[in-house]
Formats: C-alpha cells, structure tokens, sequence
C-alpha cells in the first residue's frame, strides 16, 4: 500500500473500524440482488423481486438521513444497535416470508423494516473526520473509503448471488445480515475513535441538514447520478443477454467498480490546492460524457472497455463530494449530510433501474444507454446551475487546511 495510506493507519483505533466499516457496508451491494435472486429461484416471479428490492432501497432512503440525524445528536452506539436491530427481524421475518410462500405484503413490511439499516459508509467516514478534519489525510481516508466502497460492490454481488445460486434461495440475504449485524456491532463497541454526539449544537442548527443550500445541489446532483448507476446495471444485464451471455454481465459490472476503485486509489495520492467545486463539476461532466459511447456499443468486449473507462470518474467525484460536504455542512450535522447523499444516490438508482427496464421493454438493450446519457445531461445541467451556491460554505466551515487562505482572500476581495 502506497505511503499516504499506510500512514492513515498509524492513529490508535483505524485498523479496526475500517475492517468493521468493511464488513458493515457489504450488505450495501449484497441485499437488493440477494432478495431479486432469493425471490426469483423460489417463485420464479421477476416483477415481485424487482419491487421488493426497490421497496429495500426506498425505505434506506427515507430512514437513512433520520437514523444518521439522531446518530450526529446522540452518537453512534445508542443509535445504530436498535436501528441495526430492527433491520435485522424484519430480514428474519423475509426470509421465512419467503421460505414459507406468506403473502407478499408481509414480504413488502420485512422489506420496509429491513431500509431501517444504517449507512456504515457515513459512519466511518465520519470517524475519519473527527480524526483528520482539517488536514490533507482527511482527503486520502475519503479516497480510501470511496476504495473501499468499490470493493464492496465488485465482490458483494458475486458472493450473494452465487450463494443463492449455488447453497440455497435464501444464503445471499442471510449472509448480508450475518455482515451487517458483525460490523455494527462491532464498529460501536469502539468507543475511542466515535465521534462525539452534539446534542446542543443539533438544536441550534435549526432542523434538518438538507436545508443546506449547497447540500441541496449536491444531493440533487446524485439523484441523477444514482440514475446513471441503476440504468447501467439493469441496461447491461439486458444486453449481455441479447448478445447470448447474460452470465458476462456480472464480469463486465466488475469492471465498471474496477475503473472506479483504480481512480479512487490514485486520487488520493494527490494533493490539490484550491477550491474543490471545479473538480466536483469537471467529474460530474466527466461522468455525464463517458455515457456517450455506451450509446455506441455493438460487443461486449467494447462494453467492458467503455464501462473501465467510464468509472475512472467515479471515485474522484464521490471523493470531492464527501469533501464539500465539510464546507456546506453545520460538524453537528456531518454524519447526516453525507447520508443524504447517500440517499439521493438511492433514489436515483430506483428511478434509473426503473426507467431503463421501461426503455428496454419498448425498445430493446442498446436503446437502454440512452437513459443513463439523459441523466448525465441532468447531473451537469444541476451542477452548473446549482455551481454559485456550492461556492458558499456554511457559517464557520473553511474547507481544508490548504483552501482557507484562498478562502479568505476570496472574502477580502
């Protein structure tokens, strides 16, 4: 591992809640696919497996942002336990739904329960933050989780799948829980590196952290991003299967994480001077232009090509994006403004996958590339018009080390 990383984890306490943080995110890409490939081998039904995954994603995005808020008031420990233990009955009461053929409203309740799930994302991210803030490491350990983020996503669905696949319908899901209630539990028995709750300060913010204007932009933004991430998925399935190997879609998802994991392990051996909102918006359009040649594609040798390359964006955009939120975000409030993010990138999945499988039905796979296109030209379109608020940080928030003399000169001026 290159220096800057090595170095992150000289401070007491690091090793352990990323190796918690990693297995507490897994069932992140493991539970949406895990329930679509449970539901399909035991009733064959594709509709009611998309809907309940879909159902999972909407609730996380709805309890999300409110579990993380009440985390920034009262810590980590007294939340995320109950909130990880209502996640993990209503799996429970899927997986015997399922088992035992119940009706498919007890299956939408469990899914309902199951969105109760924290973002161990945020969480971690957020002890970084209380470790680094102010310092260029903070930038590689956002690099290092976005890394992380990644693996997560390359492998996870392999592991559920092929569990479902290989064990039995249910092993996919069953193993997202055993993850996610393993690291949980034990990210908050790790006392020394929580952040500290601001009960007080949470009060004085005044409501919730997404009446941040410039939050606002950057969740708007990743709704359409998210909308990328659901089109391509769904789009490329459909594809591979036109071009007779279905199974190749998963290879080819993997490489499409791989181009991120590449740029974000790169990215943050940078260090940069300046303001970060213009290479949050060069990324947002980055991303917006590598759809365009997925609209080319013929094979699936070019799509593999054209999808690395098109996740080199990824990571880096994600990266800066953890760090605007510093500057547009009251520290009370931090765990729940990186939440929303996470939330808008929910949404937009839902909305992508669900325009996409629209698209597909009416005309076919390579016609499916033209929704993840259409919403790389809304991503950008938000970003330049939402750009004059993201250059306005919240009251007392500076930036990094690096961006606050620029800062105050820009002030002065």
């Amino acid at each position: 591992m290159p220096s800057p990383y090595r170095a992150l984890f000289a401070a007491p306490g690091t090793k352990a809640f990323s190796a918690a943080g990693l297995l507490g995110r897994m069932p992140l890409s493991m539970m949406g696919i895990g329930v679509v490939t449970m539901i399909s081998q035991l009733t064959g039904r594709y509709g009611l497996a998309g809907a309940l995954s879909a159902t999972i994603a909407l609730a996380a995005a709805v309890a999300g942002p409110q579990v993380s808020r009440l985390v920034d008031q009262y810590g980590q420990r007294r939340v995320l336990r109950p909130a990880t233990l209502i996640s993990l009955a209503a799996g429970v009461l899927l997986l015997l739904a399922a088992h035992y053929g119940w009706p498919d409203w007890v299956l939408f309740v469990a899914c309902v329960g199951i969105g109760c799930v924290p973002s161990v994302g945020s969480m971690v991210r957020a002890r970084w933050a209380a470790l680094y803030r102010g310092t260029p490491q903070l930038h590689t350990a956002y690099s290092f989780e976005s890394v992380v983020d990644e693996v997560c996503f390359i492998f996870g669905p392999i592991i559920s799948i092929g569990l479902s696949t290989t064990w039995f319908p249910e092993a996919g899901p069953l193993l997202a829980g055993c993850f996610l209630a393993v690291g949980v539990f034990w990210l908050t028995s790790q006392r020394a590196t929580e952040p500290e709750p601001h009960p007080r300060d949470r009060d004085a913010a005044g409501g919730s952290a997404i009446r941040s204007p410039g939050l606002q932009v950057l969740v708007t933004t990743f709704v359409a991003t998210g909308a990328i991430f659901g089109a391509v998925d769904v789009v490329t399935v459909a594809f591979a299967d036109e071009q007779g190997h279905k199974g190749a879609a998963s290879l080819v998802l993997a490489l499409y994480a791989a181009g991120s994991c590449v740029a974000g392990a790169v990215f943050g051996l940078l260090r940069f001077k300046g303001a970060p909102e213009p290479r949050w918006l060069l990324g947002v359009c980055a991303m917006a232009v590598s759809m365009i040649p997925l609209l080319l594609v013929g094979n699936l040798p070019f799509l593999a090509v054209a999808l690395f390359v098109a996740g080199l964006s990824i990571a880096p955009t994600m990266i800066t994006t953890m760090s605007l939120i510093e500057e547009h975000v009251p520290r009370a409030q931090l765990t729940e403004g990186m939440t929303w993010v996470s939330t808008g990138l929910a949404v937009g999945v839902a909305l992508g996958s669900s325009a996409a499988g629209w698209v597909i039905d009416a005309a076919g796979a390579r016609a499916g590339y033209g929704v993840p296109a259409v919403a790389g030209a809304v991503a950008v379109a938000v970003g330049f018009l939402g750009y004059r608020r993201l250059k306005r940080p919240a009251p007392g928030r500076g930036g990094t080390v690096e961006q606050h003399g620029e800062r105050e000169e820009r002030h002065v001026a």
